[in-house]
């Protein structure tokens, strides 16, 4: 049964998407079956796996156009569910009385077919977020050392904890991942610090493995690559490589002895 990541911040350009990519291209690249779902309606997601702009959406299946199967397009990287700016209507179209199941609901359909599903998430509180937390087995949390990229942490604190008490008990936030850090800048280091107060509050962690800033990461989508695979000796992507490893070491590859 596939393990459900989904990464999230309330704020925009911390790297959700990247990190989203990454992941997906080292399990792909470690024989694990993925399915990638771009829950935020800019789609940059389903741009940077390759995935064309046509046929059904995520948009489609939440709203019962289609069975979840159909909107599946299959990539050079990886099984994508592409989204697109319709999707910025579902807090007035999800009415029904289960709404933050829908997805959930929909992903016990392809859940055997999958290792992992990996959701990218919307720079906002909204009930495509909300149906992805209730979803979810693990959260990951990027951010960039800022000050106004922890304070949007402290405001999703209070949702993903309302999540956990009434939708999804067993949702496990696997801890808050630091971007784009410059590792000898004194306010990365100074905001590191005030992160832990959040994590702890979370009752989870700020991730030992940090992500350099790196020009390949924004360069990687251009070409429809995830960096993993477009600039694999930069710093950035044995960051991801390592992150993968810290939370999800089932997947490295077992080298058999000649």
């Amino acid at each position: 049964m596939a393990t459900v990541i989904v990464v999230t911040n309330q704020k925009g350009g911390v790297g959700k998407t990247t990190t989203c990519a990454a992941l997906t291209g080292i399990f792909r690249s470690r024989g694990k079956r993925v399915l990638a779902i771009d829950m935020d309606p800019q789609g940059n997601l389903s741009f940077s796996l390759g995935a064309e702009d046509e046929g059904y959406t995520i948009h489609d299946a939440m709203t019962g156009k289609c069975d979840i199967r159909e909107a599946i397009k299959t990539t050079h990287i990886c099984d994508v569910i592409t989204s697109n700016i319709l999707l910025s209507g579902s807090e007035l179209e999800l009415t029904s009385e289960r709404r933050e199941f829908i997805l959930k609901d929909m992903l016990k359909i392809v859940q055997y077919s999958y290792d992992y599903i990996i959701i990218d998430t919307p720079p906002a509180l909204s009930i495509l977020t909300i149906n992805a937390y209730t979803a979810a087995n693990d959260l990951i949390i990027p951010m960039t050392p800022e000050i106004l990229s922890l304070q949007g942490i402290a405001q999703l604190r209070e949702t993903i904890l309302a999540v956990k008490k009434y939708y999804n008990k067993s949702l496990n936030i696997r801890g808050i991942l630091l971007t784009k850090y410059v590792h000898k800048q004194t306010l990365a280091r100074e905001v590191e610090e005030m992160v832990d107060i959040v994590a702890k509050q979370l009752h989870t962690q700020v991730l030992s493995v940090k992500i350099s800033v790196s020009v390949a990461a924004a360069e990687a989508p251009a070409h429809q690559e995830v960096i993993t695979t477009y600039s694999p000796g930069c710093r950035a992507a044995r960051d991801y490589v390592k992150l993968a490893d810290l939370l999800y070491p089932e997947t490295k590859t077992v080298k058999t002895k000649k």
